[in-house]
């Protein structure tokens, strides 16, 4: 771009006015701002690598050049955070956030202590602030754990719980329960 005037100041800053309207401005560390010529489009270059946008809509893009991660925050609070390693994470205002891993599980953590994590093959896990577990699987399979117990319920009705004891209990559909202490020695059994 061609130069229409440049102007050096004593703290060692130069800045220079293109004719499309931009401003460039240099500062003696290395670090350099370029002013778009809406004047609302800022993009400022660190000595270190990193890269702050402001744009028009007063969305701030920041990256870290030393991490090679972007994070951008959105006019309306949203921030996002994308990391090298293909991982991003959405801030939300209200508190809850939303992590996108590698591996494309998605895991939602609420401000109320809950969270709930999406698995690439469909299996939803979602953990309780009292820590009790429910797992959902793809295969209409789902799992309960609490501090006294876990459970599977499977798609024909069918339930097994195994106690914290080591006990296990079984009922069938049918209306059969079967009962096994720890060992695997059945204890009880309804054969119907």
């Amino acid at each position: 771009e061609e130069i229409q005037r440049e102007t050096a100041y004593p703290d060692g800053k130069v800045e220079k006015v293109l004719k499309n309207g931009c401003h460039l401005i240099f500062f003696p560390n290395g670090t350099w701002k370029k002013v778009g010529s809406d004047g609302k489009t800022i993009t400022t270059t660190f000595f270190n690598g990193d890269v702050k946008q402001i744009m028009p809509d007063q969305t701030v893009i920041y990256y870290y050049a030393d991490a090679k991660t972007t994070h951008t925050t959105y006019s309306d609070g949203l921030e996002v955070l994308q990391f090298s390693n293909g991982q991003i994470e959405k801030h939300y205002p209200d508190g809850k956030k939303e992590i996108t891993f590698p591996d494309q599980t998605i895991k939602n953590l609420y401000t109320d202590g809950q969270e709930e994590s999406i698995l690439p093959d469909g299996t939803i896990i979602r953990v309780q602030r009292d820590g009790s577990k429910t797992i959902e699987f793809n295969n209409g399979q789902r799992e309960l754990h609490t501090p006294q117990f876990k459970r599977r319920e499977y798609p024909d009705g069918s339930v097994k719980t195994v106690y914290m004891n080591g006990q296990q209990e079984t009922k069938y559909v049918s209306g059969r329960v079967r009962v096994k202490d720890k060992d695997g020695n059945i204890i009880m059994d309804t054969k119907l």
